[in-house]
């Protein structure tokens, strides 16, 4: 209420008592709690292009590939995750890792588990591949890795064998184990991924079938070794495991990874 107003206000014939601008306040008040309930936020996470063009990585993942699983499948895991945060405002400002912590429950996921691992996972897969990736790693990763599997060839092995035996859709990892401090080659259904356990994901594999069937149809086997012949991003995964040792003491002998 401004001055002027106060001032003709007293000049009138009907006085002005102290009720009338008690009733304003409270009227301003509730106009005010009104707009802020019917303010929301419409965005929280976006949708990350991969680190390359979409036929990059062909003749071995196919643009088409590409567009449906990423341009269709990622991106609807990241709207259906906006909507699903529109509804639940605790959840605002965590960054993915949280979101997925928090949501993952102590093992009763919450509504939005599945597609806020489900969209950090893609983002983790297609960061784990480059165009002309090589067959093997070099210097500390390729040493810790023949430390804790016995040989290249036996990571390979057990790699392959845990995208055979996986039952239906789900992801394989190559992770630092926290607790005991190795690398160690794991499985996961569905959305499930590592972070959950506090495990550190240095490579990951999308075994869902939207991931390989347009260019390998059923050959499961195929799709795998196409992946570690010819699309892993060794360089990334160097620096995954820099970052990894900075909270886990690989053990003894100490080997520099890079």
């Amino acid at each position: 209420m401004g001055l002027n107003h106060v001032v003709s206000l007293a000049q009138s014939s009907t006085p002005f008592v102290a009720s009338n601008f008690s009733s304003y306040k409270g009227q301003f008040w509730r106009r005010r709690a009104r707009a802020r309930a019917r303010a929301k936020v419409v965005a929280f996470h976006g949708l990350t292009t991969p680190p390359y063009e979409l036929d990059a990585l062909e003749p071995y993942m196919s643009k088409r590939t590409l567009e449906v699983h990423w341009g269709e499948h990622h991106r609807k895991y990241v709207e259906d995750l906006n909507r699903q945060l529109e509804k639940n405002e605790q959840l605002y400002g965590c960054t993915m890792e949280e979101l997925i912590k928090v949501t993952y429950n102590n093992g009763n996921p919450l509504p939005e588990f599945n597609n806020a691992a489900q969209v950090w996972n893609h983002d983790f897969f297609w960061e784990s591949m480059q165009p002309g990736g090589s067959k093997m790693p070099g210097g500390g990763v390729l040493k810790q890795i023949e430390k804790d599997f016995g040989s290249f060839t036996n990571f390979r092995e057990k790699f392959l064998e845990a995208a055979q035996s996986l039952f239906g859709s789900g992801w394989i990892w190559l992770v630092v184990k926290s607790r005991e401090k190795r690398l160690a080659v794991v499985k996961t259904s569905n959305a499930l991924n590592p972070l959950v356990w506090n495990d550190i994901p240095i490579i990951g594999l999308d075994m869902w079938e939207h991931a390989y069937y347009l260019d390998y149809k059923n050959d499961r086997t195929k799709y795998v070794n196409i992946f570690m012949d010819h699309l892993v991003s060794w360089h990334l995964v160097t620096a995954r495991m820099v970052r990894a040792e900075a909270f886990v003491n690989l053990g003894e002998p100490k080997i520099p990874v890079a």
